[in-house]
């Protein structure tokens, strides 16, 4: 059970999209589900991207600023929740792949100070107690700032970024100002440039954990809900994405084990 944060930086280098992949690849033994949580304070895009904005703004992170004031955080919590789950998974495993959409304006973020803790506080516990999983979508900004705290209390850190000279450039300070904060911070390479992963590790100072392709045509599936081609479960994007989970599992699990001995709480 872990509970991981994806992060990135600036040049758009794809931590919604990686984030879904992984949602949609990782590993569910039976009874468990994977939670991924829109956390970007800039504005989620899976309810007008993946989605297409089928589902309208009734779902989402703006609401549990509501129910906390009315002390119904919990319970609005799993109402906010949608199902991604695949045709053939819902009637196998129903909602073993869950959403909990951003906000859908960046203004909407001031609200959501005191959210921030209690989210954080509340995927610990999920952790804790059920068997659930949680991914949490930082986007550019969000290991920073008030809602920073959920990188904190993260059991490990992925940043995500493209081996291109602009991206690690713009990658450097933000890894290292992670890393002195967090600790456990690794990287999630999308191989759209020249640079291999020894060379970004050595620039960077932190483990490559995963490597994804840079695939723009599957990529706009998930990040703007474009029509999915033949195979595309089977594509590299998702196969990348289905190979990187073991190694970042081990690494949540590993930091768990380093912090609490016998991996208990």
């Amino acid at each position: 059970m872990s509970v991981i944060a994806l992060a990135g930086c600036s040049g758009a280098p794809g931590v919604t999209t990686s984030a879904l992949a992984l949602l949609l690849n990782w590993p569910l033994q039976p009874g468990r589900r994977m939670i991924l949580a829109e956390c970007d304070p800039d504005g989620g895009s899976v309810l007008h991207g993946l989605l297409q904005g089928t589902l309208g703004d009734r779902y989402g992170l703006r609401n549990l600023s509501v129910a906390m004031r009315k002390g119904e955080f919990s319970d609005a919590f799993w109402r906010q929740l949608i199902d991604l789950s695949s045709e053939e998974g819902k009637q196998a495993s129903p909602r073993d792949r869950l959403l909990l959409p951003g906000i859908t304006d960046p203004a909407q973020a001031a609200s959501l100070g005191p959210v921030w803790k209690v989210l954080a506080q509340m995927f610990r516990g999920i952790d804790a107690e059920t068997e659930h999983d949680v991914l949490i979508d930082l986007g550019r900004s969000g290991a920073f700032g008030p809602s920073g705290v959920l990188a904190e209390q993260a059991d490990t850190v992925l940043v995500v970024v493209r081996n291109t000279l602009r991206c690690l450039q713009a990658a450097q300070a933000r890894v290292s100002a992670l890393e002195e904060r967090v600790g456990n911070v690794g990287l999630l390479i999308i191989d759209e440039g020249p640079y291999p992963a020894g060379e970004v590790q050595r620039v960077l100072q932190v483990p490559v954990v995963a490597t994804l392709p840079y695939a723009p045509d599957a990529a706009r599936v998930l990040s703007d809900g474009a029509e999915q081609p033949r195979r595309f479960e089977k594509s590299a994007l998702m196969r990348a994405a289905r190979i990187g989970t073991t190694p970042l599992a081990q690494r949540a699990a590993m930091r768990r084990a380093h912090l609490v001995p016998g991996g208990g709480r």
